[in-house]
């Protein structure tokens, strides 16, 4: 189990936000937190405590610039996600990341589609690639969303998915939507779904407040599921200390 770091790009700034109210249009996202330094501080951060295999997600348009400063300070250091499709994943990789993370491209009228996947495997690799399989519950089911997690798919993360998808990519990116920003608490049935049914690398964020939730992630997730911490870490305004997440990885 490792802490996966993140930098989540909103209008070109480093800002932690409230999933659930990230839309197209309408008023802006619920803001926890925005960052006073650059997105190259925080890639410098990590680069320093050796923590790979974090990401970077660009919320919407207007980030291009700003995930390209990150990538550059630490080459291959880190993931980037968001507005991913055939057609810019090579420039991505090029200028610096080490994964490419995918969702609403490889989805079509709620399915995945697999024409699609196949190509992008056969141009980048699936080494080089991440799904994403962000989701929200729909009674006893995590249902994966895409468009800013607002659009949901009429696929489940379920055994059947997690092993069929595996087989073109590299790792998996689970956020929990629903709860994703709130640091209200992890969505628990959905972490040991991941640890029981998962046969790659899988990293879960959302709703992480505290220690005790990372201890539960550790238990339910059978110390197979890595995470990531968002709005309660401190270095965006919360109280976890980054510092104890950086020595329980090492």
């Amino acid at each position: 189990m490792r802490f996966r770091p993140c930098i989540d790009l909103h209008d070109g700034v480093v800002k932690q936000i409230v999933g659930s109210t990230l839309t197209a249009d309408g008023p802006g996202p619920a803001t926890n937190f925005v960052a006073a330094n650059s997105p190259a501080w925080f890639a410098a951060l990590y680069r320093r405590d050796n923590l790979r295999g974090g990401h970077v997600i660009k919320l919407g348009p207007g980030n291009d610039e700003a995930a390209r400063e990150a990538l550059s300070t630490w080459p291959g250091g880190m993931q980037i996600g968001g507005g991913i499709t055939m057609g810019n994943a090579r420039e991505w990789l090029d200028a610096g990341a080490s994964h490419v993370i995918v969702t609403s491209y490889v989805f079509r009228d709620g399915q995945v589609d697999f024409d699609r996947l196949q190509k992008l495997v056969a141009a980048i690799g699936k080494k080089r690639l991440v799904l994403d399989l962000s989701c929200r519950r729909r009674g006893d089911n995590y249902i994966i969303v895409t468009d800013r997690w607002q659009k949901f798919t009429e696929t489940a993360v379920s055994e059947e998915t997690l092993t069929i998808l595996a087989g073109y990519c590299d790792e998996f990116l689970v956020h929990a939507a629903d709860v994703e920003g709130k640091c209200a608490g992890i969505e628990l049935p959905l972490v040991g779904l991941l640890a029981a049914h998962c046969p790659i690398a899988v990293t879960y964020a959302g709703g992480i407040r505290d220690m005790a939730d990372i201890e539960l992630i550790a238990s339910r997730g059978k110390r197979r599921v890595d995470f990531t911490v968002g709005s309660a870490l401190d270095i965006f305004g919360g109280t976890l200390p980054y510092r104890s997440l950086v020595n329980l990885s090492a």
